[in-house]
């Protein structure tokens, strides 16, 4: 039931007026109809796949709270923990790099982001995938996060290798076992990457089937705690997990078992029987999950377990926090929010080179469709981008992989962090030449659809598509067709910016969960936005003659799909390797864009703006 739940922030509500945005230039946060938050004996708040946007969403109103705010929402909930005399434990799964200027904008990578990251205690904390495809970011990772984190940080399996002494030993500790602060309850933790195997040669992901196979981890599960917690950079309905639970479940029939997950980018949950619960909260700092235990623990009776996405909106956070636009902010949330504005000012990251005619969707519109960004891309952008000069009248396909883009593009300013935010990788051009086109027209087909023959040579086609499509479940029906009215997918100005406070919430667009435990997940209560599945890869055409169909083609794709690729000619009979792969263009894709834009877009906004 949603009684008090459905009510307007109350307090928090009627002083919106008087709330500053977190950072400089965001939208206003909006109000909503809400649903509480359940509390037990053992309670966790959860981020994951936050890929930088530490910063907050300065364009969407229901995710604009900044890092800053979430140390002070932590603070609050922490004492009100305390006040009742239960346990608050914070808990992070990883990818935390790549995504936003505010991470990948400086050189090095990085650089105002440790620190920033650092000023909000976690007590469990893991390693996204993210963190290792490049060997300096895998670097950074072991100096810094595992240093600040040195006693919650764990790596159950994966392993750094030391450049200076070539000495291969855990990233960080195994597995860690506390007590917690008012219940005292006994707590054994685990770390986990799912079966990652893109890694950078400096580290070592040992698959999760042999790792729960090791006598450490024998010896860890037979510790009898209170309660087991996984955490992990893993989909909660990925195997991996299950093997761990499982693994653990032989040894203890009993004992509460929980997951917090990641990767996939949506926000989920499951339950593996009757004594566990699994959660995964979202993506871009956009969601901060909630779990929480209550009832007898290691017992046969089964405990009773809650979970929450809360929207990261600041009177969202007021509102749970119980307290007023005046009395939410710490001290030491508003030196983390001027951290954040202090680097984001020093990166130049609202300087805005071009100005968006519209909004360009992932996933809101189908591809093809002239607001899919995909679309964009196809017919305007890589066309253009994608010229080698010593063959621009060669014939060419090139492909791109979805998962390249990695946001939407808002009409209006298009700013140097908007670059990093659309496309943050360092994703460049590459080519065959002279494919005979008979093969080549077949290869998109092939990188789309043959998923399981790319499964059987150990190339998982998931990887190139956008990571919210991997939780896809078959009985939840994504596309629709009917039309909404755009101003919805806008931000909204707050209630009471025309004078009356006193009138329901508007229900904006935003999450509308489904996930295996119900549909009252979502703690603001908002209209369905819809989801329409992209393909894995997209390709563009140049030089095709119209009449006819050309003897050979330049074959281009990212460097990321080179394996793919490869696959898919041998598949058509024709064995390229590596050797006879060559760099087509200068520049990272996410450069080329950036020129691009510059080159057909207007300046500014508007008149003169």
């Amino acid at each position: 039931m949603v009684s008090k739940a459905l009510q307007l922030f109350g307090a928090a509500a009627v002083l919106a007026g008087l709330v500053a945005a977190a950072q400089p230039g965001a939208v206003k946060p909006v109000s909503a109809p809400m649903r509480d938050l359940a509390w037990g004996k053992l309670n966790f708040l959860h981020t994951t796949d936050t890929h930088g946007w530490h910063g907050g969403h300065l364009q969407e109103s229901q995710y604009s709270a900044d890092w800053g705010d979430y140390v002070s929402f932590a603070h609050h909930m922490r004492r009100k923990a305390d006040e009742r005399g239960v346990d608050l434990l914070l808990v992070d799964t990883g990818d935390r790099v790549e995504g936003n200027g505010l991470y990948d904008a400086s050189n090095p990578k990085g650089q105002y982001y440790y620190d920033i990251y650092r000023q909000q205690h976690v007590d469990i904390i893991c390693t996204g995938n993210h963190e290792l495809y490049i060997a300096s970011t895998a670097d950074r990772e072991h100096e810094k996060t595992v240093p600040n984190f040195h006693e919650t940080y764990i790596a159950s399996n994966l392993d750094y290798i030391s450049p200076k002494t070539g000495e291969r030993r855990a990233m960080a500790q195994r597995y860690r076992r506390f007590k917690t602060k008012n219940q005292k309850l006994d707590i054994v933790a685990f770390g986990f990457l799912f079966d990652f195997t893109g890694n950078a040669n400096n580290t070592v992901v040992q698959p999760v089937r042999e790792t729960v196979r090791e006598p450490w981890f024998q010896r860890a599960v037979r510790e009898n705690p209170d309660v087991f917690v996984v955490i992990g950079h893993v989909g909660v309905q990925m195997p991996e997990f299950k093997v761990i639970f499982a693994a653990i479940r032989q040894e203890n029939p009993l004992t509460p078992v929980l997951f917090f997950g990641g990767h996939v980018h949506v926000r989920d949950a499951t339950s593996y029987d009757s004594h566990s619960f699994a959660i995964a909260s979202g993506r871009y700092f956009e969601t901060i999950g909630w779990m929480s235990v209550d009832g007898p623990l290691n017992s046969a009776s089964a405990p009773t377990f809650h979970r929450r996405y809360i929207d990261n909106n600041l009177l969202g956070l007021q509102y749970h926090a119980g307290l007023s636009a005046e009395t939410f902010p710490t001290e030491h949330g508003r030196n983390v929010t001027a951290m954040i504005t202090k680097a984001r000012t020093e990166l130049s990251l609202d300087s805005s080179f071009g100005c968006a005619p519209q909004d360009y969707w992932m996933t809101r519109k189908p591809y093809p469709h002239k607001d899919s960004i995909y679309t964009l891309l196809e017919k305007d952008v890589i066309p253009s981008v994608a010229v080698n000069p010593n063959r621009k009248d060669v014939p060419r396909l090139v492909i791109v992989n979805t998962g390249a883009v990695r946001f939407d593009v808002f009409k209006g300013p298009f700013t140097i962090d908007t670059t990093y935010i659309i496309s943050p990788f360092l994703s460049v051009f590459r080519y065959i030449p002279d494919v005979p086109y008979a093969a080549a027209r077949k290869v998109l087909d092939l990188l789309n659809g043959a998923g399981q023959i790319m499964d059987v040579a150990g190339l998982d086609a998931r990887y190139m598509a956008i990571p919210e499509q991997w939780a896809i479940k078959e009985s939840i029906v994504y596309s629709k067709t009917a039309e909404r009215d755009n101003s919805m997918q806008k931000p909204l100005a707050h209630d009471d910016d025309d004078g009356d406070s006193s009138k329901e919430p508007m229900i904006v667009q935003g999450y509308t969960t489904r996930d295996d435990i119900g549909t009252d997940g979502d703690d603001a209560i908002h209209a369905s936005i819809d989801f329409y599945v992209v393909p894995n890869c997209i390709q563009a055409e140049a030089n095709l003659p119209k009449d006819d169909e050309p003897e050979t083609v330049d074959l281009v794709f990212f460097d990321f799909i080179q394996p793919w690729v490869l696959m898919a000619l041998k598949l058509n009979g024709l064995h390229y390797a590596s050797e006879d792969v060559q760099s087509y263009v200068d520049g990272t894709f996410t450069e080329l864009f950036a020129g691009w834009i510059k080159g057909n877009w207007p300046k500014k906004c508007g008149h003169g703006k």
